[in-house]
């Protein structure tokens, strides 16, 4: 299929196996920490390294961190945990979305904001694509993904700005697009955006799209050729998990299966089984769900082996293969 760019290096597509399209492993946002968030910092290396070992020991290969620079990136600790747990971590280039820029960059002072505001969009596509293609932070480790992300049924200036330096990063690099989208809400106002902007829409994928169920909005956003993340897996506080499994299914019946992604957006101590917390770690989805999902395909007539195989392997492997 192509190349993937994985944090130890390049792989090919074929070798990426069973993956995550959407986690966190060790970040330590700078908004969280200084709002002292504790569930949000995930700052333990033993107990990620841990959640690794379970996810790897569930039959786990690769996973996308979609840890963006401002929500507290680290990207040669994240790599030394791929390289000790012998899996695939894909690193992230971009922006999250605004309110995380009121935190500082860096060691600078100037906040994510205020850089964004006053560096043209040819500045800071540069800095993206240098993280895809020599590395992040000065380091070996590079990028295989590019993201940006817009707030609850809004789409700030600053948003858009950054959308637009994405995109831009994307046509120059081939790599994979990752938009974060606020509880499922502005995705087809996100798409419109990017085909203004030239974007070929199936390098994409949208995130967070099970918070906002809608078999209409699925529809219509698979239908530019997008894929759709569905990566709230545990996260019964939005919705019970037929909800989501429904909503999956119903793509499905359209002939939308090769545009599904499946992940956890992994991202508290509360979710992990190693953080103290007695969550239900990062091995849930391929323990506990994939069987959970086999059974409810199988029920409504569908073929579930082969759902899960696009969803975990094959849909996977296109989709974060550069161009």
């Amino acid at each position: 299929m192509g190349l993937v760019r994985t944090l130890n290096g390049d792989i090919d597509s074929k070798d990426l196996g069973v993956t995550y399209s959407h986690d966190h492993i060790y970040c330590i946002p700078p908004y969280w920490q200084q709002r002292q968030e504790e569930d949000l910092l995930l700052d333990d290396l033993h107990a990620s390294g841990l959640e690794l070992a379970d996810f790897v020991q569930a039959g786990g290969q690769a996973f996308y961190d979609a840890t963006a620079p401002d929500y507290g990136r680290h990207a040669v600790e994240v790599a030394q945990l791929a390289r000790q747990h012998k899996l695939h971590i894909i690193a992230t280039a971009g922006f999250n979305k605004g309110f995380l820029w009121s935190s500082p960059r860096y060691a600078s002072g100037e906040t994510w904001a205020e850089w964004i505001s006053r560096s043209s969009i040819d500045e800071m596509t540069e800095v993206v694509v240098n993280e895809v293609q020599h590395g992040i932070d000065g380091s070996e480790h590079r990028a295989g993904v590019v993201k940006c992300g817009t707030g609850y049924n809004t789409i700030s200036p600053l948003e858009r700005k950054t959308l637009e330096v994405v995109v831009r990063a994307q046509q120059a690099t081939g790599a994979p697009m990752h938009t974060h989208t606020e509880m499922g809400t502005m995705a087809l106002e996100q798409a419109a955006v990017f085909r203004q902007l030239g974007l070929d829409l199936s390098r994409i994928c949208f995130a967070h799209m099970d918070r906002n169920p809608d078999p209409w909005l699925h529809q219509k956003l698979a239908r530019t050729g997008a894929f759709i993340s569905f990566d709230g897996i545990t996260r019964t506080k939005y919705f019970p998990e037929h909800v989501r499994t429904e909503a999956i299914l119903a793509l499905c019946r359209k002939g939308y299966q090769d545009q599904i992604l499946i992940g956890g957006d992994f991202a508290r101590k509360s979710m992990s089984a190693h953080y103290g917390k007695g969550g239900l770690g990062l091995k849930f989805i391929l323990s506990e769900w994939r069987p959970r999902f086999l059974e409810e395909a199988q029920a409504a007539g569908m073929d579930g082996e082969a759902l899960l195989h696009a969803f975990f392997v094959t849909n996977p492997a296109r989709y974060f293969s550069f161009a």
